[in-house]
């Protein structure tokens, strides 16, 4: 069994047809199986919807049709976010202000920390900083 974060990257690649990695993203999920573990958080399907927000109509729809799958579907397990989640999203924020990593990014590492997940749906090099195994490069 797999373990996997799911990130915005591969959210975003998957729906939209224009994205340069959404050939690979759709390949890769193809070989998806019922024995590997997906997770995410809420952070990231906000993310999601913000930035699918001015693709038109068709791209929020699919969008909002995802959110609703994760959040209610036996599939992937999303951690939903509270206050405490935010905070120490912040905390890794704020000690690595030499960096670029966002909000979201801060709060999924804690995540994937937590969960012991070192695989990322992604193509942030962010996420290989800080010692994470990116699946897309």
């Amino acid at each position: 069994m797999r373990r996997l974060f799911v990130d915005t990257f591969y959210l975003i690649a998957l729906l939209y047809r224009r994205d340069a990695w959404h050939d690979r993203v759709v390949s890769f999920s193809r070989n998806l199986t019922p024995d590997d573990f997906l997770l995410t958080t809420d952070a990231i399907l906000v993310e999601l919807l913000a930035a699918l927000s001015t693709k038109g109509q068709h791209l929020r729809q699919e969008a909002a049709l995802i959110a609703r799958l994760f959040m209610g579907g036996p599939d992937v397990t999303v951690i939903p976010q509270d206050r405490a989640l935010l905070l120490e999203g912040l905390d890794l924020y704020e000690r690595r202000l030499d960096k670029e990593y966002s909000l979201t990014d801060c709060i999924s590492m804690n995540v994937m920390r937590r969960e012991g997940i070192t695989d990322i749906l992604t193509n942030d090099h962010h996420f290989t900083q800080e010692g994470f195994r990116v699946l897309f490069s």
